[in-house]
C-alpha cells in the first residue's frame, strides 16, 4: 500500500501513531483485507477499505513452471510492467526475485530487460508489494534483488523495502543485492551497517569484453568497481557473490577462466557461474565448457558453483524478464 497516504489518513482520522504499525503487522503475516485486521476500529477498517487499496500493484498474469517457479506480471498504478518470480527449492527454501524498476536503463547485452523501454523506480511500497503478493500464499525465507532493473540506481527504496523484509521472515542475510556495477551506489551500501549481500554481476574477466556486455563498464571500469567490491567484502566482512554468465564462444574460454581468476581474490569473492538462457543473438555455453572453466576457477583457490536453471520454460530465468504481454497493453 501507499504507506504515506495512510500515515496522512491515520492522522485525519485522529488516530494513533500505532495503528500504522498494527496495520503493517496485519499485511506482514499474509492479511489481504482489512476485515481481516481485528484490533483496527471497524469504521477505521470501512474507512481504509473505501479510500486506500492494500496493493497498488495490479495482479495482470501468473506462469507455473514444473519446477515450481511462478512468474508474476503486474502493473504498477500508472501502468507500468513489473515483473517478479518465486523460486521453490527442495531443500525448503521460498526466494523472491524482486524487481527495483519497472525496465532497465543500463542495456546489458544479454539480459532481456535491457531490450524493454525504462520506465520509472519502483517506490518502496511497490517493492515490498512483489513480496507480500508471495507471502499470503507461503512463507518466504530469502529475497534477491536480480529482476527488473538497476538496485543501485534506485538504493533508497530498495534499502527502505529491506528494513521491512525481516518482519516477513527474510533476514539481512538471506537477502542479496545485485549490480552490474554502479559504483556509487556500490560505496554508498558499504557505508550502511546492514549484513545484506552484494552481488557483482560481472560476466567478463577484461574491460574490453565486459564493455560489450555491459555497456556501463565504460563509466565504472572493473579496476574501479572490483576495488570497491573488495572494500565492501573487507568492511561488511563477508564475501561479495560474482554473477558470471556463460556464453558460448564469448566469455566461456579457457583464457577467460585464467583471467578471471588473476583479478578476484578467493578471500574476498565468491563466483556463481550461470547457464545463459537465450533471450536474443547470444547461446549458452555446453556443459561440458561450464564444468571445464569452473574447474579452472577452483584450481586457482576460487570458490565457484553453477546456478541451478529454474523456470526457463516460463521465462522466468536469469536475464528473461522482459514482460513482453506488458509492452502491448501498457497505459500511456
Amino acid at each position: 500500500m501507499d504507506t504515506t497516504q495512510l500515515v496522512q489518513i491515520l492522522a485525519d482520522q485522529g488516530q494513533p501513531s500505532y495503528r500504522a504499525n498494527q496495520i503493517w503487522y496485519w499485511i506482514a503475516n499474509g492479511a489481504s483485507t482489512y476485515e481481516e485486521m481485528t484490533n483496527i476500529p471497524l469504521q477505521l477498517r470501512d474507512t481504509l477499505t473505501k479510500s486506500l487499496p492494500l496493493s497498488t500493484l495490479e495482479l495482470i498474469d501468473e506462469s507455473h513452471a514444473e519446477d515450481g517457479t511462478v512468474r508474476a506480471l503486474f502493473h504498477t498504478h500508472d501502468g507500468h510492467p513489473v515483473e517478479t518470480v518465486l523460486m521453490r527449492f527442495r531443500d525448503g527454501r521460498r526466494s523472491i526475485c524482486l524487481s527495483s524498476q519497472s525496465g532497465c536503463p543500463l542495456t546489458c547485452t544479454f539480459c532481456a530487460t535491457g531490450t524493454m523501454s525504462f520506465h520509472r523506480n519502483l517506490t518502496k511500497d511497490e517493492i515490498l508489494e512483489q513480496a507480500l503478493y508471495f507471502q499470503r500464499f507461503e512463507k518466504l525465507s530469502h529475497a534477491v534483488f536480480m529482476g527488473m532493473g538497476e538496485p543501485m540506481l534506485n538504493l533508497d527504496s530498495v534499502l527502505s523495502a529491506c528494513s521491512r523484509l525481516p518482519d516477513i521472515g527474510v533476514t539481512p542475510r538471506r537477502t542479496t543485492i545485485s549490480t552490474v556495477g554502479w559504483l556509487p551506489g556500490i560505496e554508498n551500501l558499504t557505508k550502511t551497517d546492514s549484513r545484506l549481500r552484494l552481488a557483482l554481476s560481472l560476466h567478463a574477466p577484461t574491460d574490453e569484453l565486459r564493455t560489450q556486455l555491459v555497456p556501463s563498464n565504460d563509466r565504472y571500469p572493473l579496476s574501479d568497481v572490483l576495488s570497491a567490491c573488495r572494500t565492501d567484502a573487507e568492511v561488511r566482512r563477508q564475501k561479495v557473490f560474482i554473477e558470471y554468465v556463460m556464453l558460448g564462444g564469448i566469455n566461456d574460454s579457457d583464457l577467460n577462466a585464467k583471467e578471471l581468476s588473476k583479478i578476484l581474490d578467493p578471500a574476498a569473492f565468491k563466483i556463481n557461474l550461470i547457464p545463459y538462457n537465450p533471450t536474443g543473438s547470444y547461446s549458452s555455453s555446453t556443459a561440458d565448457r561450464i564444468d571445464t572453466f569452473r574447474t579452472i576457477l577452483q584450481k586457482s583457490g576460487l570458490p565457484t558453483t553453477v546456478r541451478l536453471t529454474r523456470g526457463q520454460e516460463i521465462r522466468a530465468a536469469c536475464g528473461q524478464l522482459a514482460a513482453n504481454r506488458s509492452e502491448h497493453n501498457e497505459s500511456p
